[in-house]
């Protein structure tokens, strides 16, 4: 237990992941150093209506092989591949894979010590509509699982009964910044003693021709529908907007006091964390990055750490002309020089934008870079931008041993969030 004058050392033992471009993390893996791209046209929604027709979609997901059709009827899709990537990292940890009963510790875990810190951005917006569209308000035709499978923190719950985790469980729903905040925020209920570990990360499953309209309403998608290979295209000067994804990515989190009593493989260290907000505009960011550089250097502070120590970042890189260029700007202004030297790189190049699951699969990615010496490329970088002129690691991936890297997401609402992870070596 942390003293007054300490604070606990956080380690993460397990990673999980399910994306547009791996159901597992090493199938993941292999897609971001191959440059592989996870976009296409939408499928299993008409199409013909939209600007933007494509999306990140999760490919051969057989949803009956992982759940009892009881199972799939109660919870929300974005519930259903949380938990699919969750077992991912639970299992990597080396917990046992049957939920105990309480006060039994077959892996030695106390569930009672153990908590979970999700991240998603707008529930179950599907559930919403086909609730909607479905005949009104007249209770006979309201599903008694609409409540239970819409709202946002189910996922968090599914997970704790999903694996007996009864400690702290919270949800963040700071839009695309929501699982960043949620690792955040697990590394601070283990810092602090609240809990022996957390599983942190998010997820977002929201396409359909509805949940696509509403970004295309504002602009915010490419409509580059004739070649979705090269749609997403973060800090590329031809960018037009993002593509919408669907995902989610699970880090298992324990003090070091934990991992260490029971002999836990260590892959990596969160060291720190920070948060801010632009108090700019609802949907546009701040154009000189004021806001997320608070963040980024909040992040460093809280890490101890200079500027020049950070070796890679894995950027929001959303490819929206505002987000990147504005991305660009923050990092100038949080590491000075600095920011010229660091190699950077946009997961969202490959996978599109799974907005509030997107920084738990980033973070994923980023851990891998740290542990494996290679750092995906960003994909589509044809053209530079004048104003996004840094190291954005085009389209090959780059053999390098970094310590310190960063992850980094921006949200809707000006909300900003940002993890710091240090390469483990025993």
């Amino acid at each position: 237990m942390q003293t007054n004058h300490t604070r606990n050392r956080v380690f993460i033992t397990g990673l999980g992941t399910i994306n547009p471009i791996g159901n597992d993390v090493e199938s993941y893996w292999h897609a971001l150093i191959e440059g592989r791209n996870g976009i296409a046209t939408l499928e299993g929604w008409p199409t013909d209506k939209l600007t933007c027709k494509l999306a990140g979609q999760i490919k051969n997901l057989d949803l009956d092989k992982h759940f009892e059709p009881k199972e799939l009827r109660r919870t929300a899709r974005f519930s259903q591949i949380a938990i699919i990537a969750a077992r991912q990292a639970v299992a990597q940890a080396g917990l046992a894979p049957d939920r105990p009963a309480p006060g039994d510790r077959p892996d030695g875990v106390d569930r009672d010590r153990v908590g979970v810190s999700n991240g998603t951005s707008l529930g179950s917006f599907t559930d919403m509509v086909e609730q909607i569209l479905s005949g009104g308000p007249d209770h006979e035709r309201v599903s008694p699982f609409f409540v239970p499978r819409m709202l946002p923190n189910m996922p968090g719950a599914a997970l704790a009964m999903e694996f007996g985790f009864r400690g702290p469980n919270d949800t963040s729903v700071t839009a695309c910044a929501a699982s960043t905040q949620s690792i955040g925020n697990a590394m601070r209920v283990l810092q602090h003693g609240h809990a022996e570990a957390m599983l942190a990360g998010g997820c977002e499953a929201n396409l359909s021709d509805w949940g696509i309209s509403t970004f295309a309403a504002m602009k915010a998608l490419t409509t580059r529908n004739e070649d979705p290979e090269k749609a997403s295209r973060p800090f590329d000067r031809d960018r037009d907007g993002f593509v919408g994804a669907e995902g989610a990515g699970y880090l298992f989190l324990e003090t070091e006091e934990h991992a260490r009593g029971r002999g836990a493989e260590i892959l990596a260290e969160v060291i720190g964390f920070g948060s801010s907000d632009d108090a700019y505009h609802q949907v546009m960011p701040e154009e000189a990055g004021t806001g997320a550089a608070l963040a980024v250097e909040a992040a460093l502070r809280d890490a101890d750490i200079a500027p020049d120590e950070v070796g890679y970042i894995n950027a929001h890189g959303t490819s929206t002309p505002l987000n990147d260029k504005a991305e660009t700007a923050a990092l100038k202004h949080a590491l000075g020089e600095h920011a010229y030297r660091v190699p950077i790189s946009s997961t969202k190049s490959m996978t599109g934008h799974v907005l509030g699951g997107a920084g738990a699969i980033e973070a994923v990615a980023t851990v891998l870079c740290l542990t494996r010496g290679v750092l995906h490329p960003t994909i589509n970088y044809e053209t530079a931008d004048p104003d996004c002129d840094l190291d954005y690691i085009p389209n090959v991936a780059r053999k390098k041993d970094v310590d310190i890297a960063i992850s980094e997401n921006f949200g809707f609402g000006g909300q900003n969030a940002v993890v710091v992870f240090r390469r483990y070596s025993p």
